[in-house]
């Protein structure tokens, strides 16, 4: 297949060549994904900016906005009206029906947010009460109540020890170095230690190379369910303009793909249409990345509540933090873990592999070494706050 553009024929060769140099199709927090080369400063200016507040629940919140969640959509808002009172608020427009229609991945997302709040009150002096969904929840989706009512107490302290690495911590979204394998005695570093979820590694190969195959046929099913795939289309921002414009969801910049997307070789048309170079090529991409996998680590719990998910989301902060700090890389490939029909076979082989009878797998990651890619554009700390 060849298009014509700008007056010369782009083979799916070249485009997969052109489009490699500035982004790999991958996962994030179960949900595909481009990493960028370069990512506009405007939608990076949130992590110059972490810490620069002398208010310590600003202090904590500046750094708090930076943590990994599904999509990179954000799906945060909070409430300081309260004095030493910081309420979370889930954002309904942040939803993804889905792929996470009982807002699992989304709640998860919300606790990676409180613990990196928790453990960057700790660097200002303050120890963080929480009181999760003061209001009551529901099983079917977030809606939108309060998540977590959070009282600030100022505390004689020591700085969580992974505060360090907030600024470091990265999703990356590459294919890993199989030169450099996981020591499985490493796997012991990783611990998150929350309590109510279970954390287990693997650098085995046999078991490494079934959930290799486990991984892609989920990412595959979602690849081509159209409602999941449309989805995340519908959330990338192609190009510089619109990544400063909405520093959220999917980005996909950076040169040579700014020049495909500006000819109109990248767009969301084509990227969701089966049988483009477009589409295509993110399959093309995507398959050598998860075969340079050395190790997978995954968490469970032993329900599939509410609190559960905030724990799981605690716990998968942590866990990237502490591979930050050993030098690793993490990226979450938690498709198979998706709730909706097409994924129910693999979400099934997911449980049978890695749980314990009735317990539920939160999430799952590649790990391994890589060069740290860009930081994840970013919304400001004040587009977050609820103004009345």
């Amino acid at each position: 297949m060849t298009v014509e553009k700008t007056g010369r024929k782009l083979s799916r060769r070249n485009f997969i060549a052109l489009a490699g140099g500035g982004v790999v199709l991958a996962v994030g927090a179960g949900i595909g994904a481009f990493s960028l080369t370069r990512t506009p400063n405007a939608a990076l200016a949130p992590w110059a900016q972490a810490g620069q507040y002398t208010e310590p629940r600003r202090f904590a919140l500046s750094h708090a906005i930076l943590a990994p969640n599904a999509h990179n959509l954000q799906p945060w808002m909070v409430d300081l009206s309260e004095p030493g009172i910081v309420t979370l608020l889930p954002d309904p427009t942040r939803r993804l029906p889905a792929t996470d229609p009982f807002d699992r991945q989304l709640t998860i997302s919300l606790g990676c947010f409180l613990e990196q709040m928790t453990i960057a009150a700790s660097a200002a002096g303050y120890r963080v009460e929480t009181e999760l969904f003061p209001e009551g929840s529901s099983a079917e989706t977030l809606g939108d109540r309060p998540v977590a009512r959070s009282r600030f107490i100022e505390a004689d302290i020591a700085t969580d020890p992974l505060f360090a690495q907030i600024p470091h911590r990265r999703s990356t979204k590459d294919a890993f170095d199989m030169q450099q394998p996981v020591a499985a005695s490493l796997l012991g570093e990783l611990e998150p230690e929350v309590s109510g979820i279970r954390f287990d590694g693997t650098v085995e190969q046999a078991r490494v190379d079934r959930l290799r195959t486990l991984i892609w046929e989920a990412w595959e099913t979602e690849y081509s369910t159209p409602a999941a795939h449309h989805e995340s289309v519908g959330l990338m921002r192609l190009g510089k303009t619109e990544i400063n414009s909405n520093p959220d969801g999917i980005s996909v910049g950076g040169m040579p793909l700014e020049a495909l997307i500006s000819t109109g070789v990248v767009t969301r048309e084509a990227l969701a249409t089966p049988g483009t170079m477009a589409y295509q090529a993110g399959i093309d991409m995507y398959q050598p990345v998860l075969e340079a996998t050395p190790a997978f680590v995954w968490l469970t719990s032993v329900d599939n509540t509410r609190e559960s998910h905030i724990s799981a989301g605690r716990a998968w902060l942590r866990l990237n933090l502490l591979t930050t700090a050993n030098g690793l890389a993490l990226h979450p490939v938690s498709q198979c873990l998706q709730e909706y029909p097409e994924m129910e076979p693999h979400y099934q082989s997911a449980h049978q592999l890695l749980a314990q009878e009735g317990d539920t797998v939160q999430m799952l990651g590649r790990l391994g070494y890589a060069a740290p890619p860009p930081p994840s554009p970013r919304w400001s700390l004040d587009d977050k706050i609820k103004h009345a």
